[in-house]
């Protein structure tokens, strides 16, 4: 499987606040959609039929996008930390 819990334990250590425990902070979601994403893009380049993996991954974008807009508002430091880490923005 592409995402186990030894991936999560890195995106959650590397990304998030309080180390690997810290699942629930916007940091470490944004991390982990954005490494999802990726995968799934990567899927839909050879499966170009594949509907219903498309549709997942709108629905990844839309929630990293609501994520990414929530710590905007919040703390302006945060998400430009978070976005120039995983080079979201060009």
């Amino acid at each position: 499987m592409y995402l186990d819990s030894a991936k999560k334990e890195e995106i959650f250590g590397q990304y998030g606040k309080g180390g690997v425990t810290d699942t629930g902070s916007a940091e470490s979601q944004i991390a982990l959609f954005t490494f999802r994403i990726k995968h799934l893009t990567e899927h839909l380049k050879q499966n170009k039929k594949d509907f219903a993996t498309a549709r997942s991954l709108t629905k990844l974008v839309g929630k990293r996008r609501s994520l990414l807009t929530y710590l905007k508002e919040r703390d302006i430091n945060r998400y430009r930390a978070i976005v120039k880490a995983l080079g979201l923005r060009h």
